[in-house]
């Protein structure tokens, strides 16, 4: 039977502490999907599975897994399955390009390829290959409707063993046979899709955190009962005192005795009670502090925009636009004003990235004045970022830190990251260009290598900047919650409405 079985598995880079800790998992035939925040990692759990990484700690074994095949996050690269499937002109290769809707003659043109259009190659090159192992990192990144349905069947058809990354919810539901939680440095399996799993994660921390609330209720009520207990035991003392008592002349020493002995007997019951009430104190602190409840990262995003000074901000007027020598649209005229909220919208290929390097060129705004956050950053731009960072003064790393912790990352772990993921690169991205209070902020398929919950904040700030929007999505209800505008460009045009 094919798996992988994690064995109370630990991994650390060279010198540094412990990226995840302690994880024992089994994936078998069929789907998995590992979620959690950027930097969580997730994709050192992907490297650890397909044997790119060994253990630090622990054991992890690998059975009947002949042939592996990794979709990666980025689509730079034309790779070598790309290429080989491609060229093949047998019955299966024909079937797996028929069914991801590709043309081999597109390949002569991969640098000028749509995102989505390198993503559909990508999978259907790792497909066509029939893997025991099938690891995919964010295949839904990219993709319009049509085309993420198609890669949806696609990943479906699949029967060995799969392991997926992804923020797309409906993916998530869809292919899990279980549902990893990668948190806090570790990782657990839930059962079913990602709603169920999230679900069931969500209960049991609720549920742990009002039993907490519970034994620190019942902690702080033994502690006042301890006060009191001492407050008892400091009178009862006071009393075996002789000086503490007034002796009646009429008194006999037996009289007296007696009396002492009964205030040692109060005072030794006092002590005790105090003893007792504190040893039930410490129990009930210690069954406090062994549950655990974890704080998330995370929090509202505010972006502190205006609108700029003047009323429009862009305007283009373009006989054609090229991506190199093709042609995607022509007659281009198109303007943005200082209060627009712009969805453009067209499929993989059409052109939204050339029009938007089209506009970007185009902008006469300061440049500190204007966010442009692309689908993909350059691989050297966490090194970038981290320069940057450093230049920076306090009370502007204190801004960025409180930004970037409200994405949901730790900014120093990422600067010092050798590599931050895709993810944490693109959160520093974000958070850096909020600290310069933008006039127009553009943005390219920005959910893109983003975890839920930071997609969500970023929604939510979004919806109430103040200045110009000019969004590239795929996902629709992103966009209907944030744009008033919508350019579409399609067969060579971009109509307005």
């Amino acid at each position: 039977m094919r798996s992988i079985r994690f064995d109370r598995v630990a991994f650390a880079y060279a010198g540094g502490d412990d990226v995840v800790h302690d994880i024992t998992l089994a994936f078998t035939d069929g789907w998995s999907a590992l979620v959690g925040d950027n930097g969580a990692g997730k994709s050192t759990l992907l490297a650890l599975a397909a044997g790119a990484l060994a253990p630090t700690r622990g054991h992890l074994q690998r059975s009947h897994l002949a042939t592996i095949a990794v979709v990666e996050q980025r689509v730079d690269a034309l790779g070598d399955d790309v290429a080989a499937l491609a060229a093949r002109d047998d019955r299966a290769a024909a079937r797996w390009r028929a069914r991801l809707a590709l043309d081999p003659v597109a390949l002569d043109r991969w640098s000028t390829l749509s995102p989505g259009e390198r993503k559909r190659w990508q999978l259907a090159a790792a497909l066509a290959r029939e893997p025991d192992l099938l690891i995919v990192d964010e295949p839904s990144n990219h993709l319009d409707a049509e085309a993420l349905a198609r890669c949806a069947d696609a990943l479906a058809r699949f029967d060995g063993v799969g392991l997926l990354v992804s923020h797309d919810r409906e993916l998530l539901d869809r292919l899990p046979q279980q549902t990893v939680r990668v948190h806090a440095g570790t990782a657990r399996a839930w059962p079913g899709g990602y709603d169920a799993a999230r679900a069931a994660w969500e209960a049991e921390a609720a549920a742990a955190a009002t039993k907490r609330d519970e034994l620190a209720g019942a902690r702080r009520k033994l502690g006042q009962q301890v006060v009191a207990a001492r407050d008892r035991e400091r009178a009862a003392s006071k009393n075996v005192a002789t000086s503490a008592r007034m002796r009646n002349v009429h008194d006999s020493d037996a009289r007296t005795l007696g009396a002492k002995t009964v205030a040692s007997w109060a005072a030794a019951r006092a002590g005790r009670d105090v003893e007792r009430l504190r040893t039930r104190e410490a129990a009930a602190r210690a069954a406090e502090e062994a549950i655990h409840v974890a704080r998330d990262r995370g929090a509202a995003i505010a972006i502190t925009g205006e609108p700029a000074p003047r009323p429009w901000l862009v305007q283009l007027d373009a006989p054609a636009l090229r991506a190199g020598d093709h042609v995607v649209a022509r007659d281009v005229r198109v303007a943005v004003a200082r209060d627009q909220r712009i969805w453009l919208r067209g499929d993989n290929g059409a052109g939204k990235s050339t029009l938007l390097g089209a506009l970007v060129a185009a902008c006469t705004l300061p440049a500190e004045r204007v966010l442009v956050l692309p689908q993909d950053l350059p691989a050297e731009a966490g090194a970038a970022q981290a320069r940057t960072i450093r230049a920076l003064d306090r009370a502007a790393r204190g801004r960025l830190g409180q930004l970037a912790d409200a994405l949901g990352l730790d900014p120093d772990r990422a600067v010092r990251s050798e590599l931050p993921s895709p993810g944490e690169a693109r959160k520093l991205a974000l958070a850096l260009g909020l600290l310069l209070r933008p006039w127009l902020v553009i943005l390219d398929e920005p959910t893109n290598h983003l975890d839920l919950p930071s997609i969500e904040r970023l929604e939510s700030a979004l919806g109430a900047y103040d200045g110009a929007l000019l969004l590239v999505s795929h996902d629709q209800r992103l966009a209907a919650s944030l744009c008033t505008s919508t350019w579409t460009i399609s067969d060579g045009l971009v109509v307005t409405s």
